[in-house]
């Protein structure tokens, strides 16, 4: 069995801190947009009575006719 060399064993505790230091920005900036877009659809996009899970399910089914539309033309 071989030993790995120093800086085998250097390169990969860098490794693993760059990929966890990157899951933490990405976790943090789809939060952040998650909550911006929520609070967007909830404020000038969403209908009386209706949750803003429900408008988010009717944008979506409204882009998807909106888009298949543009494609017959």
């Amino acid at each position: 069995m071989k030993m790995k060399s120093k800086i085998a064993n250097a390169n990969e505790k860098i490794e693993e801190e760059v990929t966890s230091g990157f899951s933490k920005i990405q976790d943090g900036v789809v939060g952040g947009f998650s909550k911006i877009e929520e609070a967007f659809i909830n404020r000038y996009l969403k209908r009386d009575g209706e949750s803003v899970a429900e408008a988010k399910e009717r944008l979506q089914r409204e882009a998807r006719k909106h888009a298949e539309q543009n494609n017959k033309k």
